[in-house]
């Protein structure tokens, strides 16, 4: 029954979303959405998740100054940076690599970079989470990463990366949105949202259960919170939130 129900109700919900699939049939969306609707999209959501969530991030990246190296600086990349929603908690004088897959974030990283000029910005890298080849190995003491492994192509090859650049002792800090319990009526909605919201919204996928990724990625430490965001009207309402150390 419940198959059955997710199948209906997902037939309704492609329906009603027609007109994108069309778009994506004639491949019109995906450089629509990549180029325009989705960094729109994502700044708008993430001035919204930051208001959310700022307790949360500020108690998160506190000990971030505790990574830095012998001689004080900190070195941080930044997989996924967007829109730069985390700069504002960033200690001052901490050396930003950032990279995106997507390109076409500038107007709102530029904004951010200004209103946040305690940190020194290195470069940014056109660069998948899976191969940060540009990144020498253990070469950053922090790596960063909120609202980005739900849309990689690999979370464990992510991880793979994550481990590589970092130094021996570095850390890795996450926030992510997560699949709910497998018996709640979230999760039901979530697996009837997950194929359009995934094309909707440039790969993000609804149901992926990233703690245990995190879990068998070989961290030496790693502290993980299972927490809720309310997000009315979304089917995001479930994160994790933690670091760990390599």
């Amino acid at each position: 029954m419940t198959e059955a129900s997710i199948l209906f109700f997902r037939t309704c919900l492609a329906l009603l979303a027609m007109p994108i699939y069309i778009l994506s049939f004639l491949g019109i969306w995906e450089p629509f959405c990549k180029k325009i609707f989705f960094p729109f999209f994502l700044e708008k959501l993430s001035t919204i998740h930051n208001r959310k969530t700022k307790k949360q991030k500020q108690e998160l990246f506190r000990n971030l100054p505790d990574f830095a190296g012998p001689s004080g600086e900190l070195k941080l990349l930044e997989i996924g940076t967007g829109c730069g929603a985390n700069f504002q908690f960033y200690p001052p004088g901490c050396r930003v690599t950032c990279t995106d897959i997507n390109p076409n974030f500038q107007q709102g990283l530029s904004r951010s970079m200004s209103q946040n000029q305690h940190i020194h910005y290195e470069r940014f890298l056109v660069a998948a989470g899976e191969d940060l080849h540009q990144v020498p190995s253990g070469s950053v003491d922090a790596v960063v990463c909120t609202l980005v492994l739900c849309s990689v192509q690999s979370v464990n090859g992510t991880l793979k990366e994550v481990m590589r650049v970092l130094k021996p002792g570095g850390v890795f800090y996450f926030l992510e949105h997560v699949a709910d319990d497998h018996s709640s009526w979230r999760y039901f909605w979530q697996q009837v949202c997950y194929p359009t919201w995934k094309l909707v919204f440039d790969g993000c996928c609804l149901t992926r259960e990233i703690w245990k990724n995190l879990e068998q990625a070989n961290f030496s430490e790693l502290k993980l919170q299972h927490i809720s965001v309310p997000l009315p009207g979304t089917p995001i309402k479930p994160h994790i939130i933690g670091y760990a150390v390599k």
